[in-house]
């Protein structure tokens, strides 16, 4: 196993205990709930197999619904999005960057990180609290829901990726 293997590692059990620890209680005016195990995903190097990667986001996912009692919620929805995230990240790389490159703001830019990093997020808030309320009778409620917690989840992963810079 190498290094960044286990960085990577290190980071995901990380926000997964933090997730089920502390983010999960937390209702900012009711709706807004940070959902940060899509770092995870989004940190996910070019050059990782897709099969890898698939599984890895599911695993996730499914501890983190086991902590959080959303029976298949966020593994399928974190499989979702780490099914999209390898193609939607080759539309930000040049043919010159290296085949190991694991996407951050040193790597990317802060534009095209903030343009790879934002869409994945939403989709993934999107789905997480669609299927969630699988159902749209309450549409106002959903939106406030996605709305909030995309945004609080993206404040959250921009000072992580700040901070941790590489």
């Amino acid at each position: 196993m190498t290094t960044d293997s286990l960085k990577y590692f290190g980071w995901a059990l990380l926000l997964l205990f933090i997730q089920a620890v502390v983010l999960n209680n937390i209702h900012l005016f009711g709706f807004a709930t940070p959902l940060m195990l899509v770092y995870c995903v989004i940190l996910l190097p070019v050059n990782m197999p897709r099969w890898v990667s698939l599984i890895m986001a599911f695993v996730l996912g499914l501890v983190s619904d086991m902590f959080t009692n959303t029976p298949g919620v966020c593994a399928a929805s974190l499989t979702f999005v780490a099914f999209l995230q390898p193609v939607y990240l080759k539309l930000f790389l040049s043919r010159e960057s290296p085949e190991d490159l694991q996407p951050s703001i040193s790597s990317l830019g802060l534009a095209k990180y903030f343009s790879f990093s934002f869409p994945l997020t939403l989709l993934f808030v999107t789905m997480f609290f669609t299927l969630e309320e699988f159902s749209f009778f309450h549409w106002i409620q959903w939106l406030c829901l996605v709305g909030g917690s995309t945004a609080i989840t993206y404040l959250i992963l921009f000072v992580i990726e700040l901070v941790r810079g590489k």
